[in-house]
Parts: C-alpha cells; sequence; structure tokens
C-alpha cells in the first residue's frame, strides 16, 4: 500500500511542479497520471488522494482550495483543488 502513497504522492507534486506557480491541479489529474484514464483505475484512487493531499497540506508542501481558497485539511467537502504554497 505504501507503493501506491508514494506513486500519488509524486503524481501530486510533479503536476503541480508542471503546472507552476499560481496554478492548480485537480485530484482526478493525480489519479488519472496513477490509475490511467479509465474510471475503474482513476477512481478508487480518489479517496486515497484526498489522504495524501491533507497530510500534504499539513506538512506545508501544498495547499487545498475550494472556491479558491484555502480549506481547513481536516474539514472541508466538495470539488477541491491542489497548489503548491505561495512563496512569500
Amino acid at each position: 500500500m505504501t507503493d501506491q502513497v508514494d506513486a500519488l504522492e509524486a503524481a501530486i507534486l510533479d503536476l503541480l511542479t508542471e503546472a507552476g506557480a499560481g496554478r492548480t491541479i485537480s485530484a482526478m489529474d493525480a489519479a488519472r497520471r496513477v490509475g490511467g484514464d479509465h474510471p475503474d483505475g482513476w477512481g478508487p484512487l480518489m479517496q486515497p488522494i484526498r489522504r495524501v493531499a491533507v497530510r500534504l497540506m499539513k506538512e506545508g508542501r501544498l495547499v487545498i482550495t475550494r472556491k479558491g481558497r484555502p480549506v481547513d485539511p481536516d474539514d472541508f467537502r466538495g470539488v477541491y483543488r491542489l497548489s503548491l504554497p505561495s512563496s512569500e
């Protein structure tokens, strides 16, 4: 299972780096990078992606946003986006 977590973390961070500062990606983008384009491949990865994203946000490595605003990583619902933290 840790191989999957590592693959999901790498996919998220690679996509964010490719997108660049100030840009966002969806969790589905990262799930597709790991699971492929068919929903049977990426669909089951959506909850694990969320858990990885929450951990990375708590570590300060990314920001989870909803409607353009950062969320509480312990309490958010619905569609969300991921971005790199802005460098002060």
